[in-house]
Formats: C-alpha cells, structure tokens, sequence
C-alpha cells in the first residue's frame, strides 16, 4: 500500500488520532496464524471498525488478505464497496426492511433469520432478474444470547422454506456466544452444544453450509472448539484482549498492536499559586506553585468525562495527571513535573512513548466500561490520520 500518511496542519484543532496500518495487518496475520489453516477469518469492522474508520480500515485488511469484512448495517457494507473494496461482506446484523435492493447490487451477504427475510430477497432478486440460488445469506440461530436470530423452535419449519427458495444459497450458519471471555461458563458450554445440534438439524434437512461460526475475539483467544471454520475477530484486529476470568484454563497471550493513537498538543499554560481551584467545581485545588496546560479535547471528542482528576496522559515522554474535571472541549493537566513543557508540545491520549503507555483499557477501567465503548466513543470531529 502507498504511504498514505497525510500532514498535520496546525491551522486545525490540534486533536487527532493516528490509525497504523502496519499495527492493522500484524494483528489481522497474528489471529490468521492462531487458529488452524482450514480456518476462515472474518474481519469485523462494524461500528465504523470500532472507530478506526471503516473505509479506510477495510481496504487495509483486503490487502492484508481478508477474505471476508463483517459489517453492521447495510448503510456500512455499501460505503466499503463503494470505496472499491470486493473482498466479501457479511452483514452481521441483517438488513431492514427496503434495503434487499442494496444487498443484492452491492454483493453483500447478509444474515437472515426470519422468513421475512427470505420473501424479501426472492422478491428482490426476481425483479432483479437475478440467477437461481445466486444470494448467499448466513442464517444466524439464536443458541442463548437472546437478542437477534432464529429462534432453535422454528428451525425445521424455517428450514422447509429456505430449501423452496428459489434464488437463496444457504453459505453460511452461525450463532453468538454470551459469555465467552468468561471460562468454564455454563452458559457458553450450553450455547456451543446447541450450535452443534443446530448444524445437525440443519445438515440432516439436506443443506450444507459452507461457513460455520460461532467464535467472537475471546473465543478465538481461549476456545479453539468453537473455531469450526471461519472465526470473526472484531477488537483483537485493533490490538486488545478482553481480560479472561473463570476456571483457571490456560489460554495464550496473542502479540497484538494497538493500531490506534490518540494525540493532542498544548494550547495554553499557565503558573498557579497554590490554593487555586482548577476548573468546573474546584475539583483540583494546587497544593504547591503548579504549572497547568489545557489540552483542547473534551468529553465532546470522546474523552470519557470518568477520567476527570485520575486519569493520566503522557507529555514529553513522562505521565501527566489530569488535573480536575474534564470539560466538553478542554481538560487540564498538571505538568508541573515535566521540565520545559511547552505550548506546542505534543500530548499522548491513548497510546505510546518511548518509556510510556496509556491504552485505551486504562480508560475503560477508569470508566468502569469495556475497551470496545472507549474506542468506539471517539466524536467524529477527532480527525483519523492514516499512516503506515
């Protein structure tokens, strides 16, 4: 791939995170590598690939030799062939009603798992003029998630139907596990029996799916029987790990990247005696003279409002703590240990110095969420740069 690394001016606001495609394409080998050869890896980039930039991070992982991209929405998986990308594109979440259109012109395989569905295809397809059995879907069955799929009640009825369509290819059978970060779960074991005899129900019917998936990041990590053959990596490709718990299993520790980090620069400065309260509600009051620096991001760009008075970023290869509440647009810091500190100077939000890290995991642990809202909450307005 051309280098791609564009400039940054400082004429913008001084806020942007910068997306690697080398971290991209080592995570992407690292999980190929992991499962077995025979396993298929689907790429997941929905949500916008967790805030990376989907167009962007899908032409990277073509090149990288996906051979599939899970998407969101229909709305995703156009953007993405749009942008020339003709690697296949599975809509994990179906389509709604008036997009059957869309999926068929734009290539895209979506998941099906009503006879709503099926109807609405046969008669795109038709009017399409499309050839018999040329609409690949993926039927997604629900094991016990309990939020979207094929109910396991309705699977030989539904079965019946899909084998009288006239222009639907079953490619693909899959479900999603709960709780499989977490070992010796009940409900992860119970959920992996039940895909098992949902792919008999669906083999004895006298339908062969292709693909068979089951296995989300954790899965991939710490459960190898529920590769079957195509897996779907979503926050591993950006370079983190749900924490395991549970039964004491041994699981191996992938050599991820982040691919994502996360910059600003110092805007003002300022010398402040001690006894001074910095910011909404006093939160921070300096206990000693203090030199503080304003950063312009805010919880506007996704700066989770949580890390306000105990978060750190990194400043001149040192931690900085910030220094009361984080506002919409501005939070300070307290750099009065950093020796030369600057307006200019170059602050690391989320990521890496030469002695330094602050991962986005920080911030969730902070925020008492997961990594995947931290990354995916970056506001639109952080501008993505794009570099090797």
């Amino acid at each position: 791939m051309a280098s791609t690394q564009q400039k940054f001016s400082m004429q913008t606001r001084p806020n942007w995170a910068e997306i690697s495609f080398s971290a991209l394409a080592h995570n992407f080998h690292v999980v190929a590598s992991h499962v077995s050869p025979q396993t298929t890896v689907c790429a997941v980039v929905k949500c916008d690939a967790y805030g990376h930039g989907v167009v962007r991070v899908s032409q990277a992982l073509e090149e990288a030799g996906a051979k599939f991209l899970g998407v969101t929405s229909t709305e995703e998986g156009v953007a993405v062939r749009e942008a020339g990308v003709r690697t296949r594109i599975l809509v994990m979440t179906g389509f709604w009603r008036g997009e059957e259109e869309a999926i068929i012109r734009h290539e895209l395989t979506p998941a099906i798992a009503t006879v709503e569905h099926i109807d609405s295809l046969e008669r795109a397809a038709e009017a399409l003029g499309r050839p018999e059995k040329s609409i690949a879907v993926h039927l997604k069955v629900d094991t016990g998630m309990t939020r979207l799929g094929l109910p396991m009640a309705d699977l030989p009825d539904f079965l019946e139907r899909l084998k009288a369509s006239r222009y639907i290819q079953l490619e693909g059978l899959f479900s999603h596990l709960a709780s499989s970060e977490v070992m010796g779960a009940a409900d992860a074991e119970g959920q992996i029996a039940r895909f098992a005899e949902v792919r008999q129900t669906v083999e004895a019917s006298g339908l062969r799916p292709v693909y068979r998936h089951l296995a989300n990041s954790a899965a991939v990590v710490a459960r190898p029987n529920t590769w079957n053959n195509m897996v779907r990596p979503g926050i591993l490709l950006y370079g983190y790990e749900l924490p395991l718990t549970g039964a004491e299993i041994p699981a191996p520790h992938l050599n991820l990247e982040p691919v994502l980090t996360w910059k600003t620069r110092i805007i003002a400065l300022r010398d402040v005696p001690p006894g001074r309260a910095i910011g909404y509600n006093g939160r921070f009051v300096t206990k000693a003279p203090s030199r503080i620096a304003i950063v312009p991001v805010g919880y506007g760009d996704g700066f989770t409002r949580h890390l306000s008075n105990r978060g750190r970023v990194i400043v001149r290869d040192q931690y900085v703590p910030i220094a009361g509440n984080i506002s919409m647009d501005l939070t300070t810091l307290d750099v009065t240990a950093v020796a030369g500190a600057s307006i200019g100077d170059e602050v690391i939000l989320i990521g890496k110095s030469e002695r330094c890290f602050v991962p986005a995991t920080e911030h969730a642990r902070f925020a008492d969420t997961v990594v995947y809202e931290i990354l995916c909450g970056l506001s639109p307005r952080v501008p993505r740069i794009y570099v090797e």
